[in-house]
């Protein structure tokens, strides 16, 4: 059987005040956890820029070790150039053979230049890099004294907030779908996290804004969903106010 719109109400205060109190646990944190949070992202980008740095001067290693390899088939061959020199029949082929004695030589120099200029950039990657890591251990040793921090208040709620988050889970399946959106949704969208509320002194108890008496009547009687024309937050009822007796 579809409950009321008063058992609807009911259901939907009854989450609110669990909420409510969830809410206050986490304002006791502060923004600790979004610290954590901020500090955890900035290690992962540190720990990336690293191991691009590692992977940079390995790929640099591997260029320096293929210029020497290079240099020394440049050797072999201008040995063997050399001792052809030696059985040349004419100058033309002794000056052929110095041209290509020459071009290796060239080639020799060049990935001398090519090595220093890669042992040069691995110096500076090396220092962006001990750079990266000395923040690295300053910002994992703030992680670490954060998360010590949050544990403690953590801890001193833990029990609180597993037995609400067990009472909410049981509770919400009592609240059919549609509504508990709608809740969520304006939960979402408010900064007290306020989405019910009674209405108190004539006023809106979210956005304090005046509810008209005709309004009032309409929500004491509990027959329909009432939202404030102001927030849209859902009026659950019209708190009662105790008559002032003055003294004679």
């Amino acid at each position: 059987m579809e409950n009321t719109i008063a058992q609807k109400l009911d259901a939907l205060l009854k989450l609110q005040e669990i909420d409510s109190s969830l809410d206050e646990i986490l304002k006791t944190r502060g923004d600790l956890p979004e610290e954590v949070r901020d500090l955890e992202d900035e290690i992962i980008g540190f720990e990336t820029r690293l191991s691009k740095f590692k992977s940079e001067i390995a790929n640099l290693n591997t260029e320096i070790d293929n210029f020497k390899n290079a240099q020394k088939e440049g050797e072999k061959l201008i040995k063997k150039y050399k001792d052809q020199q030696m059985n040349v029949r004419n100058n033309r082929e002794y000056d052929a053979i110095t041209k290509e004695i020459e071009l290796q030589e060239l080639d020799m120099q060049l990935a001398d230049k090519k090595i220093n200029e890669a042992r040069a950039r691995i110096r500076l990657i090396e220092e962006d890099a001990n750079r990266a890591e000395s923040v690295l251990n300053e910002r994992n040793e703030d992680l670490k004294a954060k998360k010590g921090e949050l544990s403690v208040i953590t801890g001193e709620s833990e029990a609180e907030e597993k037995a609400l988050i067990a009472e909410r889970e049981k509770h919400i399946k009592k609240i059919e779908d549609r509504l508990l959106k709608s809740y969520q949704k304006i939960r979402d969208n408010s900064m007290n996290g306020l989405a019910v509320v009674h209405v108190s002194r004539g006023a809106c108890g979210g956005c304090f804004s005046i509810v008209p008496p005709q309004r009032q009547a309409d929500i004491r009687e509990r027959k329909k969903l009432i939202v404030c024309e102001h927030c849209g937050r859902i009026l659950a009822d019209v708190e009662s106010v105790e008559p002032v007796h003055q003294r004679r």
